[in-house]
């Protein structure tokens, strides 16, 4: 998985219903691949788009910005903050010089634990969810053990329902609403920035290859290790979920590899 820009563009990735799809050129290095994207695309979806098109020929270990072109510029410039397609457009994705970082031991004092949407109303839907309840009670365990941070998310708890009874949240350092894929909402940056030394953050919960994703995405973009613990999340489609946990699985074969070119 690529990592997205730092100071990424907000814009949810979720579009509204209806409005059908919008042409999209979506271009890297020396390549230009027409598709399309549903109307109202925010950034998250188009970061999807990139590495659906891509994927095989980002480099993991680099760091990368969406520019839009411009027509009354004639250039490109970067993504607008909250930006949504709209209408025909032309995107690019460009590598920033800065390395990734890599993955490496795990300690209590710089590791938090994220639970990512573990919901009542995913129960029926999500494959194996049992299993994987099962295996975030025992990471949640192990974790007020080692006093090692919680933050918790719900997707749209109104309607989806709240965390699972099975997973004690019993001193979990922050359990927030959301609307967007990704877990890194303001106040988990905030709660981060609260936490000195941290290094890591082991991942899971559902689904493997949206909010899961999204998540390690941004995560990385911020120079974060992450763990995604592959026997504790999963999506609706094991395909889905098989894919998105080969994407990661590159993405460690390729960090043991650079390290040990340097």
């Amino acid at each position: 998985m690529a990592a997205a820009e730092a100071a990424a563009p907000g814009g949810g990735g979720c579009p509204p219903a209806g409005g059908g799809s919008v042409p999209v050129l979506f271009c890297f290095s020396v390549f230009a691949r027409p598709s399309s994207v549903p109307h109202g695309a925010g950034y998250e979806l188009l970061i999807q788009k990139f590495l659906s098109l891509y994927g095989d020929q980002i480099d993991m270990h680099r760091k990368f910005v969406v520019q839009l072109f411009a027509e009354e510029w004639s250039q490109y410039i970067d993504l607008p903050k909250g930006f949504l397609v709209s209408e025909r457009c032309k995107l690019r994705l460009v590598p920033l010089q800065i390395q990734m970082t890599t993955l490496g031991n795990l300690t209590p004092s710089s590791t938090v634990f994220f639970c990512c949407d573990m919901q009542e109303r995913f129960r029926p839907a999500i494959k194996y969810f049992g299993d994987i309840i099962s295996v975030g009670q025992r990471l949640l365990q192990g974790a007020r053990l080692l006093g090692i941070p919680v933050i918790v998310t719900e997707q749209y708890p109104k309607g989806l329902g709240n965390t699972v009874q099975e997973i004690d949240l019993t001193g979990a350092k922050l359990v927030l609403p959301k609307t967007k894929f990704s877990m890194v909402l303001p106040e988990v940056e905030a709660a981060l920035a609260e936490i000195p030394g941290v290094r890591s953050v082991v991942l899971f919960g559902v689904e493997t290859h949206v909010c899961i994703q999204q998540t390690a995405l941004e995560l990385i973009g911020r120079g974060l290790e992450v763990h995604i613990v592959a026997d504790a999340t999963s999506s609706r489609s094991m395909m889905d979920r098989m894919f998105a946990l080969e994407i990661w699985r590159r993405l460690l074969i390729s960090s043991v590899s650079h390290e040990k070119e340097n």
